[in-house]
């Protein structure tokens, strides 16, 4: 345990300045949070690895490779980095996909049981991973009980789902058939005859759901939810998704889980164009939604190099969500897959996956799409077993796969592809450590810059006093003389060194007193490239490094219910602190006004269980941190 606690400690100082003080961020920083400091994977158990030989992945499986995922230590290289995980469904369900369920507080039978889902949990939670589950609320299976029960038309279930004597004859959003027969009386179904939908207008519908989320909170400790299917918890006639009945209920479902874990968070499954997602986020009824457009506009630049169509749908999706909330993705498990809809171009993708990890937003991984994996058509086909290695059935299984393995698996793999350095699955990685490393490309705001060639995607992330340039070129041919331009871009006028991030060769420019400027040149950029420089000048930063310290002395380590801490300031000022744990979990918050002839201030402990916690005190664009000890 102690091995990846220690671990986890130094997981932590990575971003624990950024991921834990939304409240104490500097004037120019809008309100973030710990979701936007995460990279998350997107996992199918049953594709992941199989540990028995069955040839389904499970969780012992999936345990057994958390270290591929994050070992938790910041200074190996041979995991990919991420720092949270979505699962797709896991619940006990008839299908392979799991998102018709039967029970939703018991794991998978094929997956494990409750207990090794638990183990899951703690292994992760010591890496520093999040975990967040797939929640399916809008529908259940025709197997589940409770649907059983409701087919019944005397049952005290019966308006637990939606039933008619005489089917309407609508037809669903797609054309489909929504209503079904069944004992002489017609149910409703959005999907498919065998996940009928739930009636949220029976209040013992809402409150027995609103209790699952609260399980698997509480009993198996989950950081928070994807919401399938957010788009159609209400029916008007024929008026069957975005209801504002449906805003509502999801306003109610995140004011209860807040209430039950206050950093959880769920994001929305709202499969639909950015105005019509916005009103799911800015009327505060989920943390955040899915941005199908901006997925879209992504690929077909790096397919097609349309990078005036990414940069408008950039615009949109800026002006649509508060600062950062929304997800960003290239594909998912209902999609052809990246690779498949790029034409197996390994440049396209190195492009599409710089483009998801240098854009704003909170960006999603679908598994195997660091090594390039391809499916298309069925469902089936888009989640394949991963490919672990070149050996026979890929590494995945001993026994026979669930779905047979892509026939590339000898080149497509992971173990091929991590000693590549060439590989797409370096590109990932490399870019992965990027972003964990630089608070810019997490929590930073966005501006677009103009460049004199079409090809070029160029963009600046900022944040507090740090500026990160994205450069990138798109085409399959290289550019030269590449002329960039920034008009207000708030920076402090000055020449700036242009430090090239990988390694590529430093430049340097003049920042005017519009704080942008004006035909910035690169020599060269090579086709579907990426430069990304950091600003630094040189003044400031020697400023920054003799930057006065604050705190003199926090004590007693270990403590009790109280610490205190000496401080310095010699000038008076509102110094904002937290408490954190070792996960980046706020505990308490608070400020005090420093006197300008020094103190000493008390701070309370009372809250805090015994264990390993983060002091972190912010006072004038300065940020000092301490670890403390709680012992009762």
């Amino acid at each position: 345990m102690f091995f990846y606690t220690s671990k986890k400690l130094a997981l932590t100082f990575i971003a624990v300045f950024a991921a834990l003080l939304s409240f104490a961020q500097n004037k120019t920083a809008p309100a973030t949070f710990w979701w936007n400091d995460a990279i998350f994977y997107e996992v199918f158990v049953r594709s992941f690895k199989d540990s028995d030989g069955d040839g389904k992945g499970d969780f012992k499986g999936l345990i057994s490779k958390l270290d591929y995922l994050n070992d938790g230590d910041p200074n190996t290289n041979t995991d990919l980095g991420i720092t949270a995980i979505w699962l797709m469904p896991i619940m006990q369900s008839p299908s392979y996909h799991g998102y018709d369920v039967i029970d939703y507080k018991t794991i998978e039978q094929d997956y494990g049981t409750n207990a090794d889902f638990k183990k899951f949990m703690d292994e992760a939670h010591n890496r520093g991973i999040k975990v967040i589950i797939d929640f399916v609320m809008n529908h259940t299976s025709s197997q589940h009980p409770w649907f059983q029960a409701s087919s019944d038309s005397t049952s005290a279930q019966r308006d637990w789902y939606i039933w008619k004597k005489t089917s309407p004859g609508n037809k669903g959003p797609w054309n489909q058939q929504v209503w079904y027969p069944k004992n002489g009386s017609n149910y409703y179904g959005i999907f498919w005859s065998e996940m009928p939908d739930l009636n949220y207008n029976t209040a013992a519908v809402k409150d027995s759901m609103f209790d699952i989320a609260r399980f698997w909170m509480e009993d198996m400790n989950v950081d928070g939810f994807r919401l399938d299917a957010v788009k159609y918890i209400f029916e008007d006639g024929n008026t069957l998704e975005d209801l504002p009945a449906t805003i509502d209920f999801w306003k109610d479902f995140s004011s209860y889980y807040k209430s039950v874990k206050p950093d959880a968070f769920a994001v929305g499954e709202a499969w639909t164009n950015t105005a019509k997602v916005a009103p799911y986020v800015n009327d505060s009824a989920l943390d955040y939604c899915f941005e199908f457009d901006l997925a879209s506009a992504i690929l077909n630049a790096a397919n097609y190099s349309s990078t005036a169509t990414l940069k408008t749908q950039m615009d949109k999706v800026i002006a649509a969500y508060p600062h950062l909330q929304y997800g960003t993705f290239l594909t998912n498990h209902d999609m052809n897959r990246t690779m498949t809809q790029l034409g197996s171009n390994v440049g396209k993708a190195k492009v599409a996956a710089n483009l998801l990890l240098t854009l704003p937003g909170v960006p999603y991984i679908y598994y195997g799409e660091e090594i390039g994996m391809t499916g298309s058509g069925a469902d089936e086909n888009k989640r394949t077993p991963l490919h672990w290695n070149n050996t026979a059935k890929s590494g995945f299984t001993t026994g026979t796969p669930w779905r047979a393995v892509n026939t590339d698996y000898s080149t497509k793999n992971i173990e091929s592809q991590q000693v590549d350095q060439n590989s797409l699955w370096n590109e990932y990685q490399k870019l992965i450590a990027l972003r964990n490393k630089e608070i810019a490309l997490r929590r930073g705001s966005y501006k677009n810059i103009t460049a004199n060639t079409s090809s070029i995607v160029s963009f600046i992330r900022q944040y507090n006093n740090e500026n990160i340039l994205v450069v990138i070129n798109t085409g399959i041919s290289a550019v030269s003389d590449v002329a960039l331009s920034l008009t207000n871009g708030e920076i402090t006028a000055g020449t700036y060194k242009l430090n090239e991030l990988f390694g590529g060769a430093a430049s340097a420019v003049t920042i005017n007193t519009s704080g942008g400027f004006t035909n910035l040149s690169l020599a060269q950029i090579p086709a579907q490239s990426t430069l990304i420089y950091k600003l630094e000048n040189n003044t400031s930063t020697t400023l920054e490094n003799q930057a006065q310290k604050i705190i003199s002395t926090v004590y007693p380590i270990p403590s009790t219910n109280e610490i205190f801490i000496d401080y310095t300031p010699q000038t008076s000022d509102i110094v904002q602190y937290s408490i954190c744990d070792v996960l980046g979990d706020i505990k308490t918050s608070s400020s005090f006004t420093a006197s300008r002839s020094g103190g000493k201030q008390s701070i309370s402990c009372e809250n805090l269980s015994t264990g390993i916690y983060f002091l972190n005190v912010f006072w004038k664009e300065k940020k000092e941190i301490f670890k403390i000890i709680i012992q009762k």
